[in-house]
């Protein structure tokens, strides 16, 4: 069963910083985008981040400048480096991979359990 193990959440203060990790954690055949969606209480889940096999990205406009996704694909993880943090930030951020589990099989999206990113004084 694949999973996505995410780490780096937690509680920061107005203009700080915080980098989440998300690993994928068995081998699988095929990893295409990988990203961040968040939600925060009494919103609709948003995209945060994304970034394609070949490393082409796009942000929400509310994170440019201020987030940077990457990937490792030798080591199947994508990484959200979280600065100049704002309390809107504030939400539980999930990872997702649209991933062929094995060889010549669909790709799906599979999801992180969610980290929780507080960021307040």
């Amino acid at each position: 069963q694949v999973q996505l193990v995410e780490s780096g959440g937690g509680l920061v203060q107005p203009g700080g910083s915080l980098r989440l990790s998300c690993v994928v954690s068995e081998r699988v055949f095929g990893i295409d985008t990988m990203g961040w969606y968040r939600q925060a209480p009494g919103k609709e889940r948003e995209l945060v981040a994304a970034i394609t096999s070949r490393h082409s990205t796009n942000y929400a406009d509310s994170v440019k400048g201020r987030f940077t996704i990457s990937r490792d694909n030798a080591k199947n993880t994508v990484y959200l480096q979280m600065n100049s943090l704002k309390p809107e930030d504030t939400a539980v951020y999930y990872c997702y991979a649209d991933i062929s589990p094995v060889y010549n099989s669909r790709y799906n999206t599979y999801w992180g359990q969610g980290t929780q990113v507080t960021v307040s004084s």
